[in-house]
């Protein structure tokens, strides 16, 4: 049975079992939140976002439409996300550019994810870090923009 604090707002019908939903988390109509997540305090996910299951999204996460997540992911507190190359104000783009992360990555805290990025499987994102093009599997990248210092496996 999955958890949903009653000061949050959730929208979607889709939240798998024991998914805990904490306190000012925001989940709009048409998202799909997979099994045992846990989505900490001050968290927003826009309704074209899939999340798979056993994936920790910590306070002050922002997931805009277009974000894929699979199974095994931790994103660390504050992290950003875009999905438009070019903001403007009152502006939109068609479509916007959504942002993959493949299984068991790890996302750094107040790390900074571009539009249309894919962070490999496995991958590892420092904190802090921007990260500008995709991540290959098992690569550990920091810095700005980020770099690949290693490999994991």
């Amino acid at each position: 049975m999955s958890y949903i604090h009653p000061l949050a707002d959730v929208a979607s019908s889709v939240i798998g079992e024991n998914t805990k939903i904490w306190q000012f988390v925001v989940i709009l109509k048409g998202a799909k939140i997979g099994r045992n997540c846990n989505v900490c305090a001050h968290a927003l996910i826009e309704g074209d976002v899939v999340i798979g299951n056993n994936v920790t999204i910590k306070s002050g996460v922002f997931l805009w439409d277009g974000t894929l997540i699979e199974d095994d992911v931790f994103i660390g507190p504050n992290a950003t996300f875009t999905n438009d190359l070019m903001p403007r104000s009152k502006v939109y783009p068609e479509k916007f550019l959504g942002i993959t992360l493949k299984r068991g990555s790890s996302i750094g805290a107040n790390a900074t994810i571009l539009p249309g990025v894919t962070i490999g499987i496995e991958a590892m994102i420092g904190a802090g870090s921007v990260v500008t093009k995709d991540v290959p599997d098992y690569a550990v990248v920091v810095g700005n923009p980020a770099k690949i210092i290693r490999y994991t496996k």
